[in-house]
Formats: C-alpha cells, sequence, structure tokens
C-alpha cells in the first residue's frame, strides 16, 4: 500500500519501485542489540539496490533508538547518508497543521465544523466551489472535493518536469496564489461525499491559522510544536532555499518516466508546497514529534479522538484517513498512525503504533524508486 501523499505522488511525476542501474551503495549501518531490526536493515538496503540513491532510518522502541542508513547522501562525492540527516518531509507536514488547529478548537477559538467561508470569506468561489458548504473538518481529512493544485497541468510543467523546474525553481509562490491555480478548476466531488487527497486542502487550512490567530501558520507551528518538544532539527523555511547542515543532496528524474538523467533538486524555494508541505525535519524528531502526539502530550483525548477517526481511502482497503493522520493495517495485523510526504528529490514516511512506544521515520534522497511500505512492514512485521 501506498497512500500517494505530498506534492510529488500527486503529479505525474512517476514514482515506481524500480530503476534499471543502481546507484553506489554504501553498507547499511546500525544495527540494534540482538538483531531485532534486521528486516529492516534488509529493507533499506533493498531500496538502495531499486535506485534509490541513499536511506536513513530511525526506529524507536522498548530497547531505544536505532537507526540504518545505506547508500549514499552525495551521488558526486559518494558521501554517505547519515542518521542525523534534515530532508524535506513533504506532507508530514500536514499532521502538525491539524494538530495546530485541533489545539485551537480545544481552545474554543474555531470549531472544525465551521465553514471555509467563516474564516476566509469569498475565498472559495467560482466554478462550483463553495466555502460556505465545505467545513474546516472537510479540508483536514480531504472530503472537501477541492482540486488538487499540485495536479494542475500547468503547475505539474512549470515545477515539476525538467525546463520548467529549472527555471522557476526559486520563485516564490502565495497561498492565494496556489488556491487560484485549484479553484481554476471544478470540484472533484460534492464536499462530504467522497475523498480524495488533495494539497489545496491543507493551503487553505494554513491561511485559517493564520485568519484565527492573526499570526502565520509557521509561527504556530514553531511556538506550539517545534520549541515544547525541542525539535531543534525541524523547521519551516518559508522562503529559504537551503536545507540546514546536517543533510545529503536530493535527486529527482524531472520527468514521468523513471529512466534518463538524475538532477539534484536539493535547492528550491518551498513556498511552492506551503502549509501543505514544506517543512524540514530528521528521523529523531519526527519519532519525537509522533510519539507525543499519539501519548497525548499535544492534544487533549477530545481533540486526539477527532484526529484518529477516520473516513475511508478510496481503492486502499488497508488505510484510513483521519485528520492529518493516516491508519495502516499492516500484514501482521498491527496498526501505525502517522503519515508519508513526497516532495522533489525526497520521500519520507513516519509512523508509530497506536500507544507511542514504537515509531519510525526514513527518507528516501530520490523520488521514482524504493518501496517504503517494505521499510514499514520489515520494521513492525519483521518482514
Amino acid at each position: 500500500m501506498r497512500v500517494r501523499t505530498g506534492l510529488v505522488g500527486a503529479t505525474a511525476v512517476a514514482i515506481a519501485a524500480t530503476l534499471a542501474g543502481p546507484a553506489v551503495a554504501a553498507p547499511a549501518r546500525g544495527d540494534h542489540a540482538g538483531g531485532d531490526h534486521a528486516p529492516t536493515r534488509q529493507a533499506v538496503e533493498a531500496a538502495v539496490r531499486d535506485g534509490v540513491p541513499g536511506v536513513t532510518a530511525t526506529a524507536g522502541d522498548r530497547h531505544g533508538a536505532w537507526s540504518a542508513t545505506a547508500g549514499v547522501g552525495d551521488l558526486r562525492t559518494g558521501a554517505p547518508r547519515s542518521a542525523a540527516d534534515r530532508y524535506r518531509v513533504g506532507s508530514i507536514t500536514k499532521t502538525f497543521v491539524s494538530t495546530v488547529l485541533l489545539q485551537l478548537e480545544a481552545e474554543g477559538r474555531l470549531s472544525l465544523d465551521d465553514t471555509v467561508d467563516h474564516w476566509l470569506p469569498g475565498v472559495v468561489r467560482g466554478n462550483g466551489n463553495d466555502g460556505t458548504a465545505i467545513t474546516v473538518r472537510q479540508l483536514l481529512n480531504h472530503t472537501s472535493g477541492v482540486f488538487d493544485y499540485t495536479a494542475d497541468e500547468g503547475f505539474v510543467r512549470t515545477y515539476f518536469l525538467k525546463d520548467g523546474f529549472l527555471r522557476h525553481r526559486y520563485d516564490t509562490s502565495t497561498p492565494g496564489q496556489l488556491v487560484g491555480i485549484a479553484l481554476s478548476h471544478k470540484p472533484d466531488f460534492a464536499p462530504g461525499t467522497s475523498w480524495s487527497y488533495s494539497n489545496t486542502n491543507y493551503v487553505l487550512a494554513g491561511m485559517v491559522i493564520q485568519k484565527v490567530t492573526g499570526h502565520s501558520y509557521a509561527s504556530q507551528i514553531r511556538e506550539r510544536i517545534i520549541e515544547p518538544l525541542g525539535l531543534h532539527a525541524t523547521s519551516v523555511p518559508g522562503t529559504r532555499v537551503t536545507v540546514p547542515r546536517p543533510s545529503g543532496r536530493a535527486y529527482s528524474k524531472l520527468a514521468e518516466t523513471t529512466t534518463g538523467p538524475t538532477y539534484d533538486v536539493t535547492t528550491l524555494n518551498p513556498t511552492l508546497a506551503s502549509s501543505a508541505g514544506e517543512m524540514i525535519s530528521d528521523n529523531a524528531d519526527l519519532n519525537r514529534f509522533y510519539t507525543a502526539l499519539l501519548r497525548g502530550r499535544l492534544l487533549p483525548r477530545e481533540q486526539l479522538d477527532e484526529m484518529r477517526t477516520t473516513v475511508e481511502i478510496d481503492g486502499i482497503p488497508n488505510a484510513r484517513y483521519g485528520l492529518g493522520l493516516i491508519d495502516r493495517e499492516l500484514s501482521c495485523g498491527v496498526h501505525v498512525w502517522g503519515h508519508d510526504g513526497g516532495i522533489h528529490g525526497s520521500v519520507s514516511s513516519a509512523v508509530t503504533t497506536a500507544d507511542g512506544r514504537h515509531s519510525l521515520a526514513f527518507n528516501f534522497n530520490g523520488d521514482w524508486s524504493g518501496d517504503s511500505d517494505a521499510v514499514i512492514e520489515a520494521e513492525f512485521c519483521g518482514k
């Protein structure tokens, strides 16, 4: 199962399971005492054989933290990946955004059943789009029907395919511009009648946070989550085009195929992702965040229960979507909660068990290959 989340997964840029000609690989490092994580290490190595340049993964359980890396963080120098690498987490950002909105609900400052038009009057209009019929809850669980701006053909040409990306990688996009692209399309369905992943939902969610608090969604994430949890590797970069060190490089084919030249896409202006996916973090911070979230450190019980109230994901029987949180049932019957993220040259996953006692976060530094589900299955099911 792969829930197509994030900017890359929602566009014509293909992420396939294999790639001809695997990248140069370094041995995986970081074994857990007793070999408990051997299947995970093998899955990480398999991703590199499939063509991912490099992988970094960290798990946490009753034995403590364990990390493994494989492949390279820099194809030019051959430098290895590190367990401490920071990387763009893409749509994992959505869980942070949803957490802030649920905190605001707990404070009585909004209701999830408020309409989008209540907070953003006149913003969602035209082509059959009607913000008076869409609730904040429907933004967060992707049942709004609003078109995904990253699926717009012009956006794909401009930001995901080679010629456009190389010309526009440092352009600044505003939330209003991104929403405007979406609203040039008719809605996918009437609000509340179906499910479809749309990055536009979370751009609007970020705009709601700004309207409710008078401060940017980025500042609210920093004040409410990053600083209290001590997530020192986590940031909301805004227009900053670089990834803080320690970090490796990020690679993409910038094409609709999995073959052809590989491009270094590490530097880009992440405003093209906005509150749908612009954040940067590392494995340890993501594990700490999801563990704290599932253990109730960030939300009261009522709001955590709302976050974990899920809807069906069409066509994927073993996954359901809550409010910025995915519930997956693995092959061994274990349920894990978390999110995937994809953005140029970076594919990430972070999940934890419902009790927060066993967590996993990892990143592929290429967006066209590798089986992230296999890594999750290996860690939690031992295969």
